[in-house]
């Protein structure tokens, strides 16, 4: 006999019950990637591993109304018998697994046999003379609400829902570490420039005299107080005390310069002050 089949005989108890005679056999399973050649013996399966519901319900009027329209039922003329005989098989199925969730529909079940056993009953009129109200239509209107109420939320459902059937884009957009003033509006200029003129007629002057202005002159004026100066706020560059003309002459101006791009007109958001700036050009 050789090493190895002397190796087999001195297995240890109860490997040759698992281990076949066989060692090349193809094992059925790994488990912990260990072969298995064969089924486990004490293996446990609990009674209701294998329990399938096939139809779930939220209620006791959602199992009503699901038997109603599973059989084509006129639900305004509820065959009460059919539909109490197939509600009370289908609370005795979910009893034997689930007392707790038959509970509610119990008290259903009650009401289903009470309306059936009315029925059966002559009708009684009432003082006037009329018949007295279907035992059925209390349960009816419960039905339809509820049925209403369904579809809605089946509508609702369908729609498209954020984080379920889209999402929100989200764009990081870098920006510059240099800040960017708006640019100023002509409305603004317009507001500023009213300003200006109301507090130049405060100013009023008697003397009649005739005086020759330079747009080209204002504009080195303002170039020159502009000098040295990072910003300067927009009525400061005007001088009330020399009249209107002056005034238009010094804004004509600043228009020209602005124009020719020697000046930017800046504002820190709406309804602010206007700065006047030389404009800055980077060396290439």
């Amino acid at each position: 006999m050789s090493n190895e089949a002397s190796t087999l005989d001195v297995a240890p108890d109860g490997l040759d019950a698992v281990m076949p005679a066989v060692v090349d056999q193809v094992a059925l399973a790994r488990l912990y990637g260990e072969p298995l050649f064969t089924m486990p013996r004490d293996l446990y399966i609990p009674p209701d591993a294998l329990q399938v519901f096939l139809e779930a319900f939220e209620g006791p009027l959602d199992l009503l109304l699901y038997l109603i329209r599973k059989q084509n039922f006129n639900i305004l003329d509820i065959p009460m018998a059919a539909v109490t005989r197939q509600y009370l098989s289908y609370v005795d199925e979910i009893r034997a697994s689930n007392l707790e969730l038959a509970a509610e529909y119990l008290l259903m079940a009650a009401m289903l046999i009470e309306i059936k056993s009315r029925m059966l009953l002559p009708p009684k009129r009432t003082a006037e003379g009329e018949e007295a109200e279907d035992p059925r239509a209390e349960l009816v209107r419960r039905l339809l609400e509820y049925e209403q109420m369904k579809l809605a939320g089946q509508r609702l459902a369908e729609m498209p829902q954020y984080g379920r059937d889209f999402l929100r884009a989200q764009v990081y957009v870098e920006q510059a570490l240099a800040p960017r003033f708006p640019d100023v509006a002509v409305l603004d200029l317009q507001s500023a420039w009213r300003d200006i003129l109301k507090r130049a007629k405060l100013v009023q002057h008697h003397k009649i005299s005739r005086e020759e202005l330079s747009v080209r002159e204002h504009m080195s004026i303002v170039l020159r107080r502009l000098q040295g100066k990072k910003f300067v706020e927009f009525g400061e560059l005007f001088d009330p005390a020399r009249g209107q003309q002056v005034l238009v002459v010094t804004f004509i101006a600043m228009l020209e310069l602005a124009k020719e791009t020697l000046i930017e007109l800046t504002q820190a958001e709406a309804f602010a002050p206007i700065y006047v700036r030389l404009a800055y050009t980077p060396n290439p």
